[in-house]
């Protein structure tokens, strides 16, 4: 069975920094697509970044330039490292994944299997 499990993720301070993770397990042929997508307060989902089966990766949104993200390709691991955080950056946060190791789509329409997700709380 395919599992996604998140870890990371909780408190930090304005302009801090935190460490969100998310293995993924069950991918027996082909080293999947990951993404992570976040959903504020009130607002809908959105996504931050794609990874490709390769490790190839594209940012998605306004997270750009400060979070870093990277896959340890031997064991399936998304790494998101989020820095100068923001109010604006307070969010669950989810790992998702697809058979496919290219990402055709970044929507959350074009993921199969979603992690539990994560809190990120950003305060002053």
């Amino acid at each position: 069975d395919v599992q996604l499990v998140e870890s990371g993720g909780g408190s930090a301070r304005i302009g801090g920094f935190s460490n969100f993770s998310c293995v993924a397990s069950g991918f027996t042929f082909n080293p999947p697509c990951m993404a992570c997508f976040r959903r504020g307060p009130g607002k809908g989902p959105g996504g931050v970044v794609v990874i490709h089966g390769n490790g190839d990766l594209r940012y998605v949104d306004s997270a750009k330039g400060r979070f870093i993200a990277s896959k340890d390709l031997a064991k399936n691991t998304l790494n998101l490292q989020m820095n100068s955080l923001q109010p604006e950056d307070t969010a669950i946060y989810y790992c998702a994944a697809r058979w496919s190791s290219h990402c055709y789509g970044s929507g959350t329409s074009d993921f199969a299997f979603w992690g539990q997700g994560t809190q990120v709380t950003v305060s002053s």
